[in-house]
């Protein structure tokens, strides 16, 4: 664990509880996806919760955030009601999305989370419009944060936002969860350069890589670069090196990587990591964990309660949403 935080127990136990509510949900998902309650595609976060932890505690109520398709994890971290996520989840109205979302477009405008996105590499552009509003509308201290994976890198869009946000000198942090597999594709088959961090440079744009499986080192140096957006107006991007335990999706049959790799990755997983050295320091019990378990559990069978009693949308409200009221009455 990394020492430069002088952060107190409580708080390093909230950590824990949020990657365990993160993972508890998702692993939920999972089983609801094979009962068929949750249907289309599902992209699970299980493994990655230190960077969507990390960096969502030292946000602030007025930044930004745009995410990915694997975003339930960003979600639940940014506030966003466990009940409206997993009825968006059964594509139910009561839903944050109304339903019309699903798992890939988690949406909530009071958290300002503006949306996971199915596109990859599709939010990059999103964030720098949203960081120009912020800076045009001399809105203080805001911050745009975009999340996007790795495979995004080979997209133009990638290229073409950080010159903008650097040219522009916008406030956005990029935040990319290097996972290593594009799908099904490692990154060393994909980009002659895999330092991604590396590539900020040729945008003049600072920026550093990060153990993403340390929630403690992802919150200190997103704290860091965020203070350098909100100091300095200027762009910057954050590598956090992460690892997904489970598919890219529910319908991946991951024969492109060793299970004694995924294993080996596991034992030394976040939430393993914390929970070990709070043990080790003598602050966290068997009582504490079974409780945070217990609360968890209580809050997810309440989410699939409120999910399972939500409606499904009229037919009679197809065209809602697609047409402005001048355009069809």
């Amino acid at each position: 664990m990394s020492h430069k935080l002088h952060i107190s127990p409580e708080h390093l136990l909230s950590l824990l509880k949020q990657m365990l509510r993160i993972r508890r949900f998702e692993e939920k998902c999972a089983e609801l996806y094979s009962l068929q309650k949750i249907r289309g595609f599902l992209h699970l976060y299980v493994g990655e919760e230190a960077v969507a932890v990390g960096t969502m505690s030292v946000l602030k109520p007025e930044d930004i955030i745009v995410s990915t398709y694997r975003e339930h994890g960003h979600a639940l971290a940014r506030g966003l009601s466990m009940d409206k996520i997993m009825a968006e989840m059964y594509g139910k109205s009561n839903g944050c999305s109304r339903g019309r979302g699903g798992s890939m477009h988690l949406f909530d405008a009071q958290n300002h989370f503006y949306g996971g996105n199915a596109i990859v590499g599709g939010g990059l552009p999103l964030a720098v419009g949203l960081a120009m509003a912020i800076k045009k509308r001399g809105i203080e201290q805001a911050v745009a944060v975009c999340f996007f994976g790795e495979g995004a890198v080979a997209e133009g869009a990638f290229h073409e936002s950080l010159n903008l946000a650097a040219l522009w000198q916008l406030p956005v942090l990029f935040i990319c969860e290097n996972n290593r597999y594009a799908m099904g594709t490692a990154l060393s088959l994909s980009e002659s350069e895999q330092d991604i961090a590396n590539k900020a440079s040729s945008y003049a744009i600072d920026s550093q890589q990060v153990d993403g499986m340390n929630v403690v080192d992802v919150e200190a140096a997103v704290a860091a670069a965020l203070e350098t957006v909100r100091g300095e107006g200027k762009p910057y991007l954050l590598e956090c090196l992460t690892y997904r335990f489970r598919g890219h999706s529910m319908f991946d049959s991951e024969q492109y990587r060793d299970k004694d790799e995924v294993k080996q990755w596991q034992e030394d997983g976040p939430i393993q990591r914390l929970s070990a050295w709070l043990r080790d320091n003598y602050l966290l019990t068997d009582h504490q964990l079974a409780t945070m378990g217990f609360e968890i559990s209580a809050e997810i069978e309440q989410a699939i309660n409120f999910a399972e009693q939500g409606e499904w949308e009229a037919t009679t409200d197809l065209y809602r949403d697609v047409y402005t009221p001048e355009a069809f009455p």
